[in-house]
């Protein structure tokens, strides 16, 4: 209750002093709720508001960007998605603040666009401006000609966030016997030697719009140290697995990559690739004590952009793959996915029908994500959708079998 008023007081704050400043407002009010297919229960029930206050001048802009998720009855959750100022030069930009970086080609995938961490608690389902998480940095954009050189430094990290225990989209992790957990490695102390940097070239030519990206940065999921303990079994005194512990640490990686998009007679043409220098991965090696090997690491897509009649089509590829690999490694060398879209705009663009699917090549799984979006004009809109998950339970997607649901979305733009 006290977090709640809080808020409140906040936004009256806020309303009055937009009044004074004669700041631009916008945003949304949308309800959100799923019904799980198996059993007839509520997934989600979600209540959300989403406001911007904007002020742009010559030189100067500033943007507040609050939201707040109001779940089932009286669990609110309350984040400033950006805060930043923005400062216009004649040849370069600085924004300081916390602040949502997208890069790279890719439509559902993240390969270079690894700034911003993700907000994965409730798993690929909500828009994806809503999954990255804002990070507090400052960034430079350097323009000459036709190109552009982006540099962002990181003072603060900020993690991937999980699904907490108790949650739908919470995977028990399998182990022999029940492990302990230290978290005493998991944070990292804000300092100068902590930070992280980034940096983007990016050109526009009339072939081929590309970017380079490298990065020394953290990794955003933390690696999982395993300790195991032995013990002698009483009848036949041989050694037997009798704890884990677990200790989880991020690490840091150097990440080199780029992207690329091309028209070639009206199909459009991307690819996009990232190399992970000194990833950790799980592994049985007897020769590594605390469970992980160090490995390079490369992720890569390459996807079309067509139109098919009045019907918008696009396909990707992507490939995981680990290098060096060796036999002891729990994750499998290569992981194959594909993502298929299509969408068609009816009754003068106020109707659209979508499909969007990821397909597990490797795992034999998928997400498929049919919707449905009425217009009743620009400000308010009705989405039916669902979201269904199929195939092996040990893929990516298969996992979440009985979290197929069916979803409704009403939302107000302001």
């Amino acid at each position: 209750m006290r977090t709640k008023g809080l808020v409140l007081i906040l936004l009256i704050i806020a309303s009055q002093y937009t009044r004074a400043q004669n700041l631009d407002i916008s945003g949304f009010a949308r309800s959100y709720e799923g019904i799980l297919f198996n059993t007839g229960d509520f997934g989600i029930v979600q209540q959300t508001l989403n406001l911007n206050f904007e002020k742009r001048g010559n030189k100067v802009a500033f943007k507040a960007n609050p939201m707040m998720y109001l779940y089932n009855a009286d669990s609110l959750d309350f984040r400033m998605r950006e805060l930043y100022l923005d400062l216009y030069f004649d040849n370069f930009d600085i924004r300081i603040g916390k602040q949502q970086v997208v890069w790279g080609k890719a439509d559902g995938v993240f390969i270079t666009d690894i700034v911003s961490p993700l907000n994965l608690t409730e798993f690929l389902l909500p828009d994806f401006d809503e999954i990255r998480t804002g990070v507090i940095a400052t960034k430079v954009n350097y323009y000459f000609g036709n190109s552009t050189l982006e540099a962002i430094w990181i003072p603060v990290f900020t993690p991937t966030e999980r699904p907490p225990p108790g949650s739908i989209w919470y995977i028990q992790p399998d182990f022999p016997v029940t492990p302990t957990w230290d978290y005493s490695q998991e944070l990292i102390t804000p300092s100068l030697e902590s930070s992280e940097i980034f940096l983007k070239y990016t050109a526009l030519t009339s072939a081929i719009d590309f970017e380079i990206m490298g990065a020394y940065t953290w990794d955003d999921n933390p690696t999982m140290h395993v300790q195991k303990e032995f013990g002698l079994d009483p009848d036949t005194q041989q050694p037997i697995l009798t704890g884990i512990n677990i200790t989880p640490e991020h690490h840091r990686l150097a990440i080199g990559g780029g992207s690329f998009s091309s028209e070639i007679k009206g199909v459009i043409l991307r690819g996009e690739a990232a190399y992970y220098n000194g990833k950790y991965f799980l592994t049985e090696d007897p020769t590594q004590p605390d469970g992980n090997i160090q490995k390079d690491y490369l992720h890569y897509l390459v996807g079309l952009d067509f139109n098919l009649g009045p019907v918008k089509l696009s396909t990707q590829f992507i490939q995981q793959t680990i290098l060096n690999y060796d036999n002891y490694i729990q994750k499998e060398q290569t992981e194959n996915t594909m993502t298929f879209l299509a969408r068609y705009d009816m009754f003068r663009e106020t109707l659209h029908l979508e499909l969007f699917s990821y397909i597990g090549l490797s795992n034999e799984d998928a997400l498929i994500r049919p919707k449905i979006t009425y217009d009743f004009d620009d400000s308010f809109s009705i989405l039916l959708g669902s979201n269904i998950f199929v195939g092996d339970e040990s893929g990516r997607f298969g996992q979440y079998g009985d979290n197929s649901m069916v979803y409704i979305k009403v939302k107000y733009n302001f």
